[in-house]
């Protein structure tokens, strides 16, 4: 989810994986597609493009919109993971983003993410380059009746 030039798709691609990337920068994303299915798609301003397809897994680094929120959750298969990383606030110290807009308030993404079972979950600061983030790595249960192990 805005995969951007693909540091982690091709990362997970390397490793197996079967991708889609999603951006809204067709440049950026030009020569991902030998390793994954590119869509290029305005999603703060347009229609989810993928609403009628669930993952195993939702990956978002350094990307910040909370409407799709609700969309991400729903785009989860029955076990799926949301493996989510962004910056929080007290980033504005260290440099960009210091617009709040852009800024996880403290506890924000576990908020965020109440009814999926967690497993993982940091909100503080990081080294090189030093900056502030939340992470988070949580589970969407299983429908009710539905046999998957968590």
């Amino acid at each position: 989810m805005a995969c951007g030039g693909g540091r982690h798709l091709r990362w997970l691609s390397a490793r197996g994986f079967e991708l889609t990337g999603v951006d809204r920068d067709a440049a950026a994303v030009a020569d991902l597609a030998a390793q994954a299915r590119v869509l290029v798609a305005d999603i703060e301003n347009d229609r989810w493009p993928l609403a009628d397809e669930r993952f195993d897994a939702v990956v978002v680094a350094n990307y910040l919109w909370r409407p799709l929120w609700p969309v991400l959750r729903n785009s989860l298969a029955d076990g799926g993971v949301l493996i989510y990383e962004t910056f929080a606030v007290g980033n504005e110290v260290f440099g960009k983003p210091s617009n709040p807009a852009f800024l996880l308030r403290g506890g924000e993404l576990l908020e965020a993410c109440h009814g999926l079972h967690v497993v993982a979950y940091e909100d503080g600061v990081l080294e090189a380059p030093t900056r502030c983030v939340q992470r988070i790595a949580a589970i969407q249960r299983p429908s009710p009746g539905a046999h998957h192990p968590l």
